[in-house]
């Protein structure tokens, strides 16, 4: 794991635990990443390069005392010293060096908001959170930005290239009763994709256990018997040129279990780089080559054609159910009016495209 992996507080597949979203102190870069540790009471006393032991895995005392060196500072911008004792209730900051990241979107649009939730329409190719990669050109910090210190909390997450509705909690309340209610699948969910063949039935039900993968890439998952349970009902909702449309109703929410799923089906997701017919090839292409005309030619899509159209939550203030609904993207419209061309080769859609904003994305006639 990379040092600023550990330090951003990020496992093997990039969740985030100690990133916070407070401006740089004074004298700091304003691009900085500013990373924030609060002080629990049993820690109190601690010198402060002990403290970061404990929060960040498997340093060392000399990296730890590195880091202070560079990194340690107090809210007025003066730095810090390894020696010093930390005390219960205050917050120690680290700022990181800023970050060429990749371009993201850098929008997302309001399907409901009130006192207690916040429901966004997340653009594909926006991730959720703060990675070893992404800090600012995410949904985390989109929110931050327009909301601040308090800014809403996600009650559960979308992969980076899956657009649609993304539920937050605008209190600690609200983000902890949404979670709950996501954990009990007290929640309804419908998913629209765009996949490869005429799908033979019109509806039913996948039901086969998934688990990480145990070689090759590890973010990818597989269907196994030791897996966890995991049940998908779909629908067909319209068929055109070698491409289906399908309703996806997730009973459990299984990592990427839509896709293996659709995969299992013999239907892979048209333009899913890791469950389409070239298995993982063009995954690690992308990471290594990056993008190409070719690729997108043999994907058809420059974003696996994932969309989240649908939620029902229990309110978390009343527990009536709230629904949100987010309309098909301009970019998997397109796709659809021409699913035949894009499966020949022939896109109808570039990786650049994804990143303008709604109003540049797509003339009035592929509306």
């Amino acid at each position: 794991m990379r040092p600023w992996r550990r330090l951003l507080g990020l496992g093997p597949n990039g969740s985030s635990a100690l990133l916070g979203m407070r401006k740089p102190p004074p004298g700091c870069d304003p691009r900085s990443i500013v990373l924030t540790f609060p002080v629990a009471r049993e820690q109190a006393g601690l010198r402060l390069d002990r403290f970061l032991q404990t929060r960040i895995p498997r340093i060392s005392r000399t990296r730890a005392q590195a880091i202070v060196k560079k990194c340690a500072y107090r809210a007025d911008g003066t730095k810090r010293r390894a020696s010093e004792r930390v005390k219960a209730g205050e917050t120690v900051i680290i700022v990181r060096p800023p970050m060429n990241e990749p371009p993201t979107p850098q929008h997302f649009g309001v399907l409901h908001e009130d006192d207690d939730v916040l429901a966004v329409d997340k653009p594909s190719g926006l991730p959720m959170h703060p990675t070893a990669t992404y800090h600012k050109h995410t949904l985390t910090w989109l929110l931050y930005e327009r909301y601040g210190e308090d800014a809403p909390q996600f009650a559960h997450r979308l992969d980076r290239e899956t657009s649609g509705v993304v539920v937050c909690g605008r209190s600690l309340e609200a983000e902890v009763a949404l979670k709950k209610a996501f954990e009990a699948r007290k929640t309804r969910k419908r998913y629209l994709a765009i996949v490869r063949g005429l799908v033979a039935s019109e509806e039913g039900v996948i039901e086969r256990p998934i688990r990480s993968a145990r070689e090759g890439l590890h973010v990818r998952m597989v269907l196994a018997d030791d897996g966890q349970p995991a049940k998908t009902h779909y629908q067909v909702l319209e068929r055109r040129e070698g491409a289906s449309l399908v309703s996806l109703k997730p009973i459990t929410g299984r990592q990427h279990q839509l896709r293996v799923h659709l995969m299992a089906l013999g239907h892979p997701i048209i333009g899913d780089k890791l469950y389409g017919p070239e298995g993982t090839a063009p995954f690690i292409e992308a990471i290594d080559e990056g993008t190409s005309a070719d690729l997108l030619a043999r994907l058809g899509h420059p974003r696996q054609a994932l969309h989240a159209s649908w939620l029902e939550v229990p309110h978390p203030a009343t527990g009536e159910p709230l629904q949100m609904e987010s309309p098909l993207p301009w970019d998997l419209q397109r796709l659809w009016a021409a699913p035949g061309a894009a499966l020949a080769g022939e896109a109808q859609v570039d990786f650049e495209a994804l990143l303008a904003p709604p109003d540049t994305q797509a003339d009035p006639s592929a509306r």
